[in-house]
């Protein structure tokens, strides 16, 4: 996949990872826009690249990613890139008084709105020769972290999607890429707790290059591993991972 050229839509595109897949598309030459809840970081994204286009949006909410979806038919029919990046990560034990309430926005978040937003933009991207879906998850997908147990499974649910949709769009001429980051060092699930873990542009390198080289699947590091992990490789890094 080259990066130049198309028009993109990344959600969560304010900071993070998101932040940094918004920035390479729009350093190679692409329109870029990016939705996110928070007006505060959506300003401060423009800022950094003042080209990109921003678009507040809740998507957690079904009628906010239906507005979202509306308005970039009408404003961006060009679209031919969606990036699934808006996720959140928290840690919450099944005994907590409040486990369903944040299990409920963790799947509004991570499950419901990537699986709608390609519902509700497929007739935009239909039209557009060359689109792409392109779907974040994570290498605990494939290896959960207890201490995270609804985002592990969301984005377990992310990867299986993914595989279907793979399938599905190709009638269509949509190419569906999953990226599947490690430990990033971002705010996901809270500040400072990945801090030590692989900087942002040493991931986007990497997801860069594998996007030339016509990957569908882009792993780096630990999640390379897990992905490609047997039965046994994967019950032993579990084990170790949560003590």
């Amino acid at each position: 996949m080259q990066l130049n050229g198309h028009t993109v839509l990344v959600s969560g595109g304010a900071t993070g990872i998101g932040f940094g897949i918004a920035e390479m598309f729009a350093a190679a030459g692409s329109a870029v826009i990016i939705s996110g809840r928070r007006q505060e970081a959506l300003d401060q994204a423009r800022k950094k690249l003042p080209k990109l286009i921003v678009f507040p949006c809740d998507l957690s909410r079904m009628e906010e990613r239906g507005r979202l979806a509306k308005w970039v038919a009408q404003a961006h029919p060009s679209l031919d890139v969606l990036v699934n990046n808006a996720g959140i990560q928290q840690r919450m034990d099944v005994h907590d008084a409040d486990f369903w309430k944040r299990t409920r926005d963790e799947l509004a978040i991570n499950l419901e709105a990537p699986v709608h937003l390609v519902h509700l933009l497929l007739p935009v991207l239909s039209r557009n020769k060359g689109s792409h879906v392109i779907n974040v998850s994570s290498g605990l997908a494939f290896v959960p972290m207890s201490r995270a147990p609804v985002y592990c499974a969301t984005k377990a649910a992310i990867h299986s999607f993914t595989q279907s949709l793979r399938r599905q769009l190709k009638q269509d001429g949509i190419e569906v890429i999953e990226i599947i980051p490690p430990a990033v060092s971002t705010d996901l699930g809270g500040v400072g707790l990945h801090a030590k873990d692989t900087p942002v542009p040493e991931f986007l390198a990497a997801v860069s290059a594998q996007l030339a080289a016509g990957k569908l699947e882009i792993t780096y590091g630990f999640s390379e591993k897990t992905s490609q992990g047997s039965r046994q490789e994967l019950d032993a890094a579990f084990q170790r991972m949560n003590g």
